[in-house]
């Protein structure tokens, strides 16, 4: 089975990740403030705070900017759960606003139409790693008086207009899941240009206390406080030892990205496997290549018949039963999503596939779809 999407490991991440395993630190040391470091400049981000998880980094976004009950945050529907979970963390409410139908991006248009008093953010998802409409969305945040948050997971080293993504909004999430561009395993970072939140992202990362065991050990005290309710999301330094090994390849991993899907947009083009659109003047980092097809379930199973490990991404979260059940949402609410999602399919895109690969996939996608060629 050619999957989906995989990590990319060599010898150098085992032995960075040895190395850490025989330090003084295994967490909270000095490996973390390095990967942050590292991760900040390669984005063009004054500050970085590494945490467990993507789904923790946006969950902590939410906390630095205070959501609570009665808040309301802007979301597409056309994304991982945790997009919309990290709202209800809060005790917050979010607001599903529609996708663009040819790119399944964030439609700005329709953002303006759904903001109320209530509205405190937007959380904007570079979907399959293509930035969002940023200007726009940073022009009606900013007359709305609103936060803006990146759900950048699957975009690291993309950017938007000559922009890299990092430095796009008030906050933008990074995950370092195995699936991603460099992993960490599990992992996760939120970046800022706000000293402000930075502060309070490491406060609440770490229990709401003011000091860690390194930082009070090379002051030689033992003194700390809790200032607030925060929870454990601190990152290891056994993971970001992985991370900094992996961020040094990370170049050469986006460029084969890019390569595959290059070679993927060229063999599938006029056929029945419609990729999605491109955005002008943005610079897409290929964590998903998405295609529509007709009947996507038919082609789902022939492809997985023949080895190919295509996947989904995603079912549309206000219609997963814990929305509908919690916020009555339900089909209708973002037609153009709910459209998608009965043709989207997403092939096999990682930097371990070879270009006999790609063929073998692109040779599946025209044999399973020969029927519903135009």
């Amino acid at each position: 089975m050619i999957p989906y999407g995989r990590q990319c490991l060599d010898e150098d991440d085992v032995a960075a990740v040895a190395a850490a395993l025989r330090s003084d630190f295994l967490t909270c040391g000095p490996r973390v403030g390095a990967f942050e470091r590292a991760v900040a400049e390669f984005c063009g981000a004054p500050h970085a705070v590494a945490v467990s998880s993507g789904t923790a980094a946006l969950h902590c976004a939410m906390m630095a900017l205070d959501i609570r009950t009665g808040d309301e945050v802007i979301v597409p529907p056309m994304t991982f759960a945790a997009t919309a979970n990290c709202v209800l963390y809060q005790r917050g409410t979010p607001v599903f606003v529609d996708v663009d139908p040819e790119t399944l991006l964030l439609d700005p248009a329709q953002v303006e139409q759904k903001i109320t008093p209530r509205t405190r953010a937007i959380i904007g998802v570079d979907y399959a790693g293509q930035p969002c409409a940023w200007a726009a969305l940073r022009d009606i945040a900013d007359r709305r008086g609103l936060a803006l948050v990146a759900d950048s997971c699957h975009a690291i080293g993309a950017e938007d207009q000559g922009r890299k993504v990092g430095t796009l909004a008030d906050m933008t999430v990074l995950s370092f899941h195995p699936v991603k561009h460099l992993t960490t395993g599990e992992g996760g970072m939120v970046l800022t240009a706000d000293q402000a939140l930075a502060e309070r992202l490491r406060l609440v990362r770490s229990h709401g206390i003011t000091t860690d065991h390194r930082q009070r050990e090379q002051a030689g005290a033992w003194f700390y406080e809790m200032t607030e309710l925060g929870f454990n999301y601190r990152i290891t330094d056994i993971q970001c030892a992985l991370g900094l090994s992996q961020l040094g390849k990370l170049p050469g991993f986006l460029a084969r990205r890019r390569a595959i899907a290059a070679r993927y947009g060229e063999a599938l083009a006029g056929s029945a496997a419609r990729p999605l659109a491109l955005r002008p003047g943005a610079l897409h980092a290929w964590h998903l290549f998405v295609v529509r097809v007709d009947d996507r379930d038919q082609v789902f199973s022939a492809l997985r018949a023949a080895g190919i490990g295509c996947n989904v991404h995603y079912i549309p979260v206000h219609l997963h039963p814990y929305y509908r059940k919690t916020l009555g949402t339900g089909p209708g609410l973002c037609p153009v999503a709910e459209a998608a999602f009965g043709q989207i399919l997403t092939l096999p895109l990682h930097p371990g596939m070879s270009d006999a690969d790609c063929d073998t996939v692109v040779a599946a996608v025209h044999a399973a779809t020969q029927g519903d060629r135009p």
